[in-house]
């Protein structure tokens, strides 16, 4: 059975911050795989930052192209939106049945666990893998009791794709946080501008 870990996200763009932890994770656990989960719409977010389902699939694709243990999915773009978790998770379970699959998310994203739908589901028959972020308000332990829900201590890397998107913006140098590929594709374009 392969174990798959998910990172789900609007990608947008896909920074190096994104790979260190998917990096991370492979090596320091017993994840044989990472997926990127391309997301078309985030329940909680707006969709107007957002630039096209296929641009962001196409920068993650570009940005994986010499990880091989790591892919981009683009499963949510067939799912109905907003695409919950849970449902792409059901669905990925019927695809692939010879595959396990575990959840990969920020310590921040653990707040707001309790407003998922069905999260009771989500934690009982998932693993979920939490990354460290600086927070203001830090979770309450309690959260972390769960039998499936595994604290790692991935390094904490600050970088923000609203930030890069307004320097991008603003015409500022954003070479040092974007994967060289990505930031060419981005660097032709007129993306964030």
């Amino acid at each position: 059975m392969k174990k798959i870990g998910l990172f789900f996200g609007s990608f947008n763009p896909i920074h190096i911050g994104h790979l260190i932890l998917a990096n991370y994770i492979l090596e320091n656990t017993d994840m044989d795989e990472l997926w990127f989960v391309v997301s078309p719409q985030n329940p909680f977010k707006e969709k107007k930052s957002l630039l096209k389902d296929y641009h962001r699939l196409d920068m993650v694709q570009i940005a994986l192209k010499n990880y091989p243990k790591m892919r981009a999915s683009n499963v949510e773009f067939s799912l109905p939106t907003p695409a919950y978790t849970i449902d792409t998770l059901t669905y990925l379970k019927e695809k692939y049945p010879k595959n396990s699959f575990s959840l990969i998310m920020g310590e921040d994203n653990l707040k707001s666990l309790p407003k998922w739908k069905n999260f009771e589901i989500l934690i009982k028959n998932y693993q979920i893998l939490i990354y460290p972020r600086i927070s203001e308000n830090k979770t309450e332990e309690i959260t972390w009791n769960q039998e499936n829900i595994h604290k790692i201590s991935a390094p904490i890397i600050e970088l923000s794709a609203t930030e890069i998107r307004s320097m991008i913006k603003e015409g500022k140098n954003v070479r040092p946080m974007l994967p060289p590929e990505v930031f060419d594709f981005l660097d032709g374009s007129n993306f964030y501008k």
